[in-house]
């Protein structure tokens, strides 16, 4: 540490900064220091709002491989946790780590009462306090440096030494490492595209997590997947398409979808393991996520500033507009970009750019985020090196927002579809289209349904869709017909009719009690 602040103070002194030596120099210290200088390092790697672009490349580098412990110590804790001799509770286990990493090793053993394979997640001892004693530390230097951070860079540096030392202690938890699982299997529960496995409580304790053995292919093996008879083309589309579910369905998502956590099944189907690092967002952060697209879509810059701020990217009461020509500009610069040149890490090293000369700062979820979809788009590229992340991303929402009968999003997709009170017909029938792209089949069939209800009972939408009708002062026939022509294929007007029969009555009923209720307050 002392020589590389050393050689910080020399290249200031000579007036000649070198980034390259440096930022290297930066990467094998925190190597060096441990697991809890690693995993920081890791942070920072997608922290545009502490550190700079050209250092941030370096510690992307930064790698969780630390040599195993002995198996003598593992087996040692296994039994101490599940209180019982090893060969009581399994037939076999392997006499070597499958895996190692900082904070623990994994073993294939095989279930004594069932004869499962299973993997046994082992915690490394002593790690707890070494952790205590680095965020101790941590926290220290926090403490020192926190009027530079807050001047400097408009981040308290405390709280953020804590986020990161929440998180890391999350992955020292094994029993919510274990709920993390339970709930990811439950989200994912007879899903035909993404296999999670299966949790074994009985098997684990605060030191060892048991869940089903994954017998798959590693996700950045083109050749292995190739070889299972599987479409790489499919299997990107599948890992992002969940991914995206995670983010914007669940709310809960993989923090750390590196390669030694993805995997390909035989069966076509994307797996996952380790869900130590694990984020959730609220059902508020969802929607305003969807609204920034919707807005970046709309080209409404003031809205998306404001998004910016509902996310905690800005202090509230921020004043945004200087921030809005940015926004605009990184926005326009996407519009301009075909689908095919314009990929996610694009998307992010214009909006570092953002970051490092406005008071954003990133929340700790949201950076996990930005980890997550960078690592997933890193491993989509390996497959198949021109891969573009937009390219399956923007058919996903396309579909989510016109299928979904989710309320809120049914009065985002109205957003899409109106700009400035004109109806955008282009825009509905791009939407359509992507939606298509996004495989498993387009049915339309609810969203006519709620549609067709929600134009019967809304005077203002009515209205609005007359207008778009008769704009420009004339009838807008063929792009009505060219609508009903692309329809066609995806309603079933067998379903459309057993709804009209089922719902028809309750809704009819709604109607008549909102109408007497406005003549009577008339």
């Amino acid at each position: 540490a002392g020589v590389f602040a050393g050689g910080l103070l020399y290249d200031r002194f000579q007036k000649a900064e070198d980034v390259e030596s440096r930022s290297n120099q930066l990467r094998i210290m925190l190597a060096q220091l441990g697991p809890s200088f690693v995993k920081a390092g890791q942070v920072l790697a997608n922290r545009p709002d502490i550190i700079r672009a050209d250092y941030m490349e370096q510690l992307t580098k930064l790698q969780d491989d630390v040599p195993a412990f002995p198996t003598a110590a593992a087996f040692s804790i296994i039994e101490e946790e599940l209180g019982m001799a090893i060969e009581d509770v399994f037939d076999e286990i392997s006499a070597e780590p499958i895996a190692a990493a900082s904070l623990g090793q994994v073993y294939k053993a095989r279930l004594k009462a069932t004869g499962e394979a299973v993997a046994i997640k082992v915690q490394r001892p002593g790690i707890e306090p070494i952790i205590y004693r680095d965020l101790l530390l941590f926290r220290t230097l926090a403490f020192f440096v926190n009027q530079v951070s807050m001047r400097r860079l408009g981040c308290n540096a405390q709280l953020i030494v804590d986020e990161y030392g929440e998180k890391l202690l999350e992955e020292l938890d094994y029993i919510q490492e274990g709920r993390n699982l339970r709930d990811f299997y439950a989200n994912f529960e007879g899903d035909p595209l993404v296999k999670i496995p299966k949790f074994y409580p009985a098997q684990s304790g605060g030191r060892i997590l048991t869940m089903e053995w994954i017998d798959g292919i590693r996700c950045t093996d083109p050749e292995g997947i190739k070889a299972a008879g599987l479409d790489i083309d499919n299997f990107i589309k599948v890992g992002v398409m969940s991914g995206l579910r995670q983010l914007l369905e669940f709310g809960l998502f993989h923090g750390d979808p590196h390669p030694g956590n993805v995997f390909a099944m035989r069966d076509g189907r994307i797996a996952y393991v380790d869900f130590g690092n694990v984020a959730q967002l609220s059902q508020q952060n969802k929607q305003v996520l969807i609204d920034a697209v919707v807005h970046a879509v709309n080209e409404d810059y003031d809205a998306m500033a404001g998004d910016f701020i509902r996310l905690g990217f800005l202090s509230p009461g921020t004043d945004v507009r200087p921030i809005v020509p940015a926004l605009e500009s990184i926005w326009q610069d996407a519009r301009t970009a075909s689908l095919s040149t314009f990929n996610f890490r694009t998307v992010t090293g214009l909006f570092n750019k953002l970051v490092y000369q406005y008071p954003i700062r990133i929340p700790e979820r949201f950076s996990l985020v930005i980890r997550s979809l960078l690592t997933q788009e890193g491993i989509c590229m390996t497959l198949q090196p021109d891969f573009r992340f937009l390219e399956v991303a923007y058919p996903y929402v396309a579909k989510r927002l016109l299928t979904d009968r989710d309320a809120s999003l049914r009065e985002r997709l109205l957003q899409v579809l109106f700009k400035q009170g004109k109806f955008q017909w282009s825009r509905l029938e791009n939407l359509i289209e992507l939606a298509r792209e996004s495989g498993g089949g387009l049915d339309l069939t609810d969203t006519v349904a709620d549609g067709a209800q929600l134009l019967v009972s809304d005077s203002q939408l009515r209205t609005q869709l007359l207008l778009a009708i008769t704009e420009d002062d004339r009838l807008h026939v063929e792009e009505l017909q060219r609508l009903v022509t692309m329809l066609q294929k995806d309603i079933k007007v067998d379903k459309l009719a057993r709804t009209a029969l089922t719902d028809g009555p309750t809704f009819i009923r709604k109607l008549a009690l909102s109408w007497s209720e406005k003549v009577l307050s008339a």
